[in-house]
């Protein structure tokens, strides 16, 4: 399998559904290939569940979607042992967790308990039903969508189940060329029905096993550790990324490379994918006046490259 051309049909491909988004989908790419857990934040109707459908249909994986309310329980998530009169005995049965990709609908609508329902399942790749330990499907990628904190019924989710999103976009409304694209052209939801496999099982693993390849150089690494340390200085953050955190930053830099074109990691990488990987772990100092992400961009610029 050439990476490479797998890489660009898949891209391509993606990007004929959500047009004019070819950053964001970029991003999509690097998470899932880096192996990591992708949060779609944004106001609806701009396409996220569009998105997370495409992700899942191109890459081939088995697709599960959870619309996520205030009355969702653990249980829906993980499923349930049922007492079955004809083997007399209690069998599980189980819940959309056990898919390949778990698309979380407004993850946000949820409860605290449900959310940490989820903590385990992305975290350990693996269930705990009834004192039961159930292991995932491999590969198992949760895309969480939410809506922005000031909407109604929305539940902030908590720093620690932050912390196991790799990645965090935004779509933002479509330019007007695209949007009139969407407007005159075909329905995207029977387009995302109609969207051939492009990766098997196999095919994803090899790709994720590049990604590790990609090599990174001791000067890169010192920027990144230096970058880290500028986020628990105290002058741009609250509190610092943790050492899980960095390795995400290194991961997600390494799939950029690759989707670059390239077996090294370079600064540009690292730049480019730094914003989506760390902001949603961090809090501005409260006389900012900026967001995170534009914190972070600050802050890169305040760091010397090596």
């Amino acid at each position: 399998m050439d990476a490479q051309h797998k890489i660009k049909s898949i891209l391509d491909q993606l990007n004929t559904v959500l047009v004019g988004k070819q950053v964001q989908v970029q991003d999509c790419v690097a998470c899932l290939m880096a192996g990591g857990h992708l949060l779609i934040e944004d106001v609806p109707g701009v396409g996220k569940t569009t998105l997370a459908h495409a992700l899942a249909r191109t890459f081939g994986l088995q697709f599960s979607r959870v619309q996520f309310t205030a009355d969702l329980m653990p249980s829906d998530l993980s499923g349930v042992s049922v007492f079955e009169r004809s083997k007399e005995a209690f069998v599980f049965h189980p819940g959309p967790v056990f898919a390949q990709v778990l698309l979380a609908d407004e993850i946000n609508r949820a409860s605290p308990k449900t959310q940490s329902a989820l903590l385990e399942a992305m975290e350990e790749r693996q269930v705990t039903v009834e004192g039961e330990t159930r292991a995932l499907p491999s590969p198992f990628f949760v895309i969480a969508t939410q809506n922005p904190h000031d909407q109604l019924g929305t539940y902030a989710l908590p720093e620690s189940q932050m912390d196991r999103f790799l990645m965090r976009i935004s779509l933002g409304y479509p330019d007007r060329m695209s949007e009139r694209q969407l407007l005159a052209g075909a329905d995207r939801r029977d387009m995302v029905e109609h969207l051939p496999p492009l990766l098997t099982d196999g095919e994803l693993a090899k790709l994720q096993q590049a990604v590790m390849q990609v090599h990174i150089a001791a000067p890169l690494l010192d920027y990144v550790q230096d970058l880290i340390a500028a986020t628990r200085s105290g002058r741009w953050f609250l509190q610092g990324l943790s050492p899980r955190a960095g390795v995400a930053l290194v991961r997600a830099a390494r799939a950029q490379a690759l989707l670059g074109g390239r077996d090294y990691v370079a600064p540009d990488d690292v730049q480019a994918i730094l914003p989506q990987t760390v902001a949603h772990r961090l809090i501005p100092v409260s006389d900012a006046g900026r967001g995170a992400v534009e914190q972070v961009r600050a802050m890169v610029e305040a760091v010397p490259l090596p």
